[in-house]
């Protein structure tokens, strides 16, 4: 027995929101924010699932898929709004889980603007740059990305980011109301650069020495993407390197309160939520595309999904998914009453991460030979999971992270 759509208790195991939640998490979220998940199904599943084979094989995006999500509202869902709330944490996470387990890349496109984005500018600017930035952050007037991650420096990032921001300050006068800053450097891996008005670029000061961030426009002079070829993840998310090269900003474009990195694992922090839910996504929709797979496929004169090694495998990835779940939907709680705690992110997204990977083997290895067919989903699943693996912190290093909680001491050096 299991709840069905509404919560109501009904007869088929498999039935609910969401056919791998058996333990029924998105019972948490409230009518309205279930009704704005329930367009954005809608949404996957006529504009984004049927060209998800053709564009991942082509390297492509389809760009085609913007304005329908652009249309949705999912920041500020008018359900929500209408009933009086705002959206909460869960609602968030489960947006992330929604669109993750359909596709990744997609997935991935999308926290671009309303994780990583938003999330630099609301924590790192101030009052004002947050007024009057997130509103067109949240229905897409303005969009950006997160330039954090250099070519020589990924993990080590934190001692060792190499672009530089010098200031100069406006001619007569000596404070920083005025004058420009000049940045030089790289990035790279940044998902969505192509699209997006502004690149959140990290830098360090010359000065001080301390890290800050600025929003540089994408066409500013200066400014130089090429597309990363020849990955075998994520091939429809288009990831750039970046060169800066004397690229000139005004102070006003400097976000106001990052000024150390520090302030930059705040925002990190609250990003390894979101990919930890987005690896739960993942995990779900492999899982998903086995079973529709294991169901319809005949051997020996029934179905895959009859045999013992079968379903012993089915349960298993049943399990990382409900794990997963219980993680991401336990973090969020913790976050949404103010508790946040660089370990507890870090350890979501180290599991929920490995759970994707299981899984997606799993699901890879049940449906045998068409499991590396695109046609079936899985393959997707099964290449995509290694990007979210590394993205946003490595396990190495989330593990560090929490072992540096659990002993005290730090071993990253």
């Amino acid at each position: 027995m299991s709840r069905g759509r509404d919560g109501d208790v009904g007869d088929n195991a498999m039935e609910g929101f969401y056919p791998s939640d058996v333990y029924g998490f998105a019972q948490l979220l409230t009518e309205a924010e279930r009704s704005a998940l329930t367009r954005l199904r809608a949404v996957l599943d006529t504009h984004v699932r049927p060209l998800l084979a053709e564009y991942w094989e082509r390297g492509e995006f389809p760009e085609q898929i913007i304005a329908p999500f652009v249309d949705l509202d999912l920041m500020d869902p008018v359900e929500v709004r209408e009933a009086g709330q705002a959206p909460s944490g869960l609602y968030g996470g489960f947006r992330n889980f929604e669109i993750g387990r359909v596709d990744t890349s997609t997935v991935t496109w999308y926290n671009a603007q309303a994780g990583l984005f938003r999330t630099t500018v609301n924590l790192g600017g101030s009052a004002g740059q947050v007024a009057e930035l997130d509103p067109r952050i949240r229905s897409f007037d303005v969009t950006g990305v997160f330039a954090l991650t250099e070519p020589d420096h990924g993990s080590d990032i934190a001692g060792g980011l190499a672009t530089t921001a010098t200031f100069e300050p406006a001619a007569g006068e000596d404070g920083q109301e005025g004058g420009h800053w000049t940045i030089d450097g790289a990035k790279r891996w940044i998902g969505g650069a192509f699209l997006a008005d502004v690149l959140a670029v990290f830098a360090r000061d010359t000065a001080d020495n301390q890290v800050k961030c600025f929003l540089v426009p994408r066409e500013a002079a200066g400014v130089k993407l090429t597309k990363i070829e020849r990955k075998t993840s994520l091939r429809i998310m288009q990831n750039a390197d970046i060169e800066l090269s004397g690229v000139r900003v005004p102070e006003s474009a400097r976000l106001q309160n990052i000024n150390s990195f520090a302030d930059v694992a705040g925002c990190l922090r609250n990003m390894r939520s979101d990919v930890a839910w987005i690896a739960a996504g993942g995990a779900a929709g492999a899982y998903e595309a086995a079973l529709r797979y294991v169901l319809e496929r005949r051997q020996f004169g029934k179905p895959l999904a009859a045999f013992q090694l079968i379903q012993e495998k089915l349960a298993h990835m049943l399990s990382n998914v409900t794990a997963a779940l219980a993680v991401v939907v336990r973090l969020t709680q913790q976050q949404e009453a103010g508790i946040y705690r660089d370990e507890n992110s870090a350890m979501a997204k180290m599991f929920t991460a490995r759970m994707y990977r299981e899984t997606a083997a799993l699901a890879r290895e049940v449906c045998g030979g068409n499991g590396i067919l695109l046609d079936h989903d899985v393959a997707r699943f099964h290449a995509d999971a290694e990007a979210v693996y590394s993205y946003e912190g490595t396990h190495e290093i989330n593990a560090l992270i929490v072992g540096r909680s659990i002993t005290g001491l730090g071993a990253f050096r």
